[in-house]
């Protein structure tokens, strides 16, 4: 019921395609719950993940490049009643768009996030971004980057983030379901994809190895949260780190 015509131009095994199934199953799980299809919304900004938007079949609208926030907080103050998604990279995001992406996370605006991270500038062809490792050898950096990469879940958390969760392309199901909550939960919400890319930054390998769904406890507990982002013995903890209730910036107005 979600499908579109447009053909699909990732290539084959991108980890946009475990996020594309994720989102179409989250929202027709949703619709039949009571959140209609035709309130949804959803925005992107540029990248290869910005191609999500043409095959799902909902209200859509191309932003910016990381500029997907503002007008998400446009249309939710029009419309209190639609459920607005934003679809962006670690590049488009983490780079360009931050300074939207940290204040949208301290107005608690009534938004969700989801950042395709592959850890490098795909679209134009293998740059290193925000979240790159150093040492990354690509176009911009042949002799590998000397940056050290951020985190981007400490930063958010900081910005006042409500609901702050890190998924995985490679386990849908299980992102499927961080992505219903994230949508339920009213305020901010940013879920972290990690998302390979066959062609510039193929991780597939090493994410098999090291993800790991993490027992969920403490959810309110920033503090907590702010270890848990780290990850522990070497493995990347997936799920939802911090998760609390507070008025959001649409009730201002």
């Amino acid at each position: 019921m979600l499908d579109t015509n447009a053909k699909i131009t990732w290539c084959p095994g991108c980890g946009n395609f475990g996020i594309m199934n994720a989102v179409k199953q989250a929202i027709t799980e949703m619709d039949k719950e009571g959140i209609k299809k035709e309130n949804f919304v959803l925005a992107a900004g540029i990248g290869c993940h910005a191609k999500i938007i043409d095959y799902i079949n909902v209200n859509s609208y191309y932003s910016l490049h990381g500029r997907v926030p503002p007008p998400l907080t446009g249309m939710k103050l029009a419309n209190p009643d639609l459920k607005v998604i934003g679809f962006s990279g670690d590049g488009d995001s983490y780079a360009e768009g931050i300074a939207h992406l940290i204040h949208s996370a301290k107005r608690n605006t009534d938004i969700t996030m989801i950042i395709h991270d592959n850890e490098v500038f795909a679209l134009t062809t293998g740059q290193f971004t925000p979240t790159s490792e150093k040492g990354f050898k690509g176009k911009s950096s042949p002799r590998g980057s000397v940056e050290e990469p951020i985190n981007p879940l400490k930063i958010m958390l900081a910005s006042g983030a409500s609901f702050v969760a890190r998924g995985y392309s490679g386990k849908a199901n299980h992102l499927k379901e961080l992505i219903k909550r994230a949508v339920k939960h009213k305020g901010f919400s940013l879920v972290e994809v990690m998302q390979p890319c066959v062609t510039f930054h193929n991780t597939y390998q090493e994410l098999n190895k090291k993800v790991s769904e993490m027992k969920e406890k403490d959810l309110d507990n920033l503090e907590k949260a702010m270890e848990k982002v780290n990850g522990f013995n070497g493995k990347i903890p997936i799920g939802v780190f911090y998760q609390v209730q507070k008025q959001v910036f649409e009730d201002h107005f």
